[in-house]
């Protein structure tokens, strides 16, 4: 045995209350000395036990392995709950990433010092003066009861995780390792950065795997629920102007005042009334352009004769709760239908045509994604250009091939399937490539192209090329209407919803004032 490992046996042992013979032995004999020779003794144990302490406070071992955290009965660590906690705190950063500054969040800061202000109250419906702390350890908690208990859902009910998981939780690992390569550090302390001192690589592997069940086994809750036409219907008939979609031609004719610039090259803004003398000019301009229209003429071709003004011509404009949208879906219009609509400083010469549910079929298809490689050369560097082309001809040439291991193979869905775990760039590997009613315009024009192709038919294979790389595709077939698959989406959302939030409520939750000082 070691000395580092006999050692931390003794503490350990120590801890646990155990006497070691000789220790106690020897003990008895420093007990039959003098007076004085005692009080060195006790000194000296005393700094011993002080060295010792000092230790293991800097390796952070107290303070990850400290209960932080109880729910309904599961003890958690400080660093379980700092994953989490980290977990939730850049979530939160991500998702209102415009929004920060606004809400008053010092991110440079540490959130036990901030409180949140009466706009972030407002916004996230929490009270004001709060502490941002608070916020986070609220969402942590839930987060945390909801997976502890889904994950308890999903055993009782005898589940079987895909293997998938498996695939995802060792390319993260993977990916951990690499990102703590690239910056020199070693994964430990890479982590430590990251999550703070007391996260532990140990801690961090088994609450990503659990992360991941849980996602699996929340998915597939999703996805088992199912509704009948008559359901889609009266969902569809309950809120029309939240699946419609509206075409209308428009003009907008901008009323913003051009900046100037003084001798010395500043920009100068314009003048509140530079700014009014602008926007009429624009309302002037958008109703020549509707007297032109109403005289024969085609909006797109009278656009053109202003400067200030675009010409625009949709067909999938969705409901807002704005003076276009309300304008657009007002149950009144009919086709044909003209006005001019102000809009901040521009003015819309806007043409209705027609508004109602989309009723193609949306379809389901595979894809292995193949992207070049990382080239040598900076764009601008001579040969830049020749390289990138040589490496994009490179992924082709690799898509190509896979294609032809396929077909060379079982040439199913499965195989298929397999082949995007184990080929593709794309985060829909672990699904086999799998995405389900893929709607138009939700791609790439070239990969849309090739999914809505009119020839398209089941089992369909090819190869599509676009900005991200070579696509290799394999056609599953069509799936629900349009508007269906739309309300389908929006009733699933809302029942998992429903779900995950129940899995989070009424827990029995207990903090430890101990713990809870190292999380955060």
């Amino acid at each position: 045995m070691s000395a580092s490992r006999e050692k931390k046996l003794r503490q350990d042992q120590t801890a646990s209350g155990y006497v070691d013979p000789k220790a106690e032995k020897e003990l008895k004999e420093k007990k039959a000395e003098k007076r004085s020779n005692v009080l060195y003794s006790v000194i000296a144990v005393l700094f011993v036990l002080v060295v010792a302490a000092s230790f293991l406070w800097r390796s952070n071992v107290i303070s990850r392995n400290a209960t932080a955290l109880t729910i309904d009965g599961e003890k958690y660590s400080a660093a379980e709950v700092n994953f989490y906690y980290q977990n939730v705190y850049r979530g939160f950063l991500q998702s209102n990433s415009y929004f920060i500054s606004y809400l008053g969040l010092d991110t440079n800061a540490s959130l036990k010092s901030q409180t949140v202000n009466a706009t972030a109250a407002s916004m996230m419906g929490v009270e004001e003066g709060s502490s941002w702390h608070d916020y986070i350890m609220d969402n942590t908690v839930k987060q945390m009861t909801m997976v502890q208990r889904g994950l308890k859902q999903a055993q009782e009910e005898g589940y079987q995780f895909p293997a998938s998981v498996q695939e995802q939780y060792e390319d993260s690992l993977n990916s951990l390792k690499t990102s703590a390569e690239s910056t020199g550090m070693s994964v430990k302390a890479y982590l430590q950065r990251n999550l703070g001192a007391i996260m532990t690589e140990k801690v961090y592997n088994q609450q990503v795997l659990r992360m991941l069940q849980y996602q699996a086994y929340a998915q597939s809750y999703s996805d088992s629920l199912t509704y009948t036409d008559a359901e889609l219907e009266a969902a569809y008939q309950a809120d029309p102007k939240a699946y419609d979609k509206a075409a209308w031609e428009y003009v907008v004719v901008s009323g913003a005042a051009d900046s100037t610039t003084d001798a010395d090259g500043n920009t100068v803004q314009a003048t509140d009334e530079e700014q009014a003398a602008a926007k009429e000019t624009a309302k002037a301009t958008a109703e020549e352009i509707l007297a032109a229209y109403n005289s024969g003429k085609s909006l797109e071709s009278i656009a053109g004769n202003y400067e200030k003004a675009t010409y625009y011509n949709t067909t999938d404009a969705a409901y807002y709760d704005g003076v276009v949208g309300n304008w657009l879906f007002d149950d009144a219009r009919k086709d044909g239908d003209t006005e001019i609509l102000e809009v901040g400083t521009s003015y819309y010469v806007s043409l209705f045509h027609s508004r109602g549910r989309e009723e193609y079929k949306t379809v389901d298809i595979r894809h292995i994604l193949i992207t070049p490689e990382t080239g040598t050369k900076a764009q601008g560097d001579e040969g830049y250009e020749d390289e990138q082309t040589q490496l994009k001809a490179a992924a082709r040439t690799k898509a190509e091939e896979i294609l032809a291991q396929w077909k060379s193979g079982e040439a199913t869905e499965d195989s298929f399937a397999q082949l995007a775990l184990e080929n593709s760039a794309d985060g829909s590997k672990y699904d086999g490539g799998l995405y389900t009613r893929v709607t138009k315009g939700w791609a790439v024009e070239e990969f849309n192209d090739w999914c809505f192709d009119a020839s398209r038919k089941d089992g369909d294979t090819g190869i599509v090329d676009t900005t991200y790389g070579s696509h290799v595709m394999y056609f599953v077939g069509y799936d629900l209407p349009a508007w269906a698959a739309s309300v389908t989406s929006e009733l699933q959302e809302k029942a998992s919803s429903e779900w995950s939030t129940a899995l989070s409520e009424n827990a029995d939750v207990q903090q430890s004032d101990f713990g809870m000082k190292f999380v955060g």
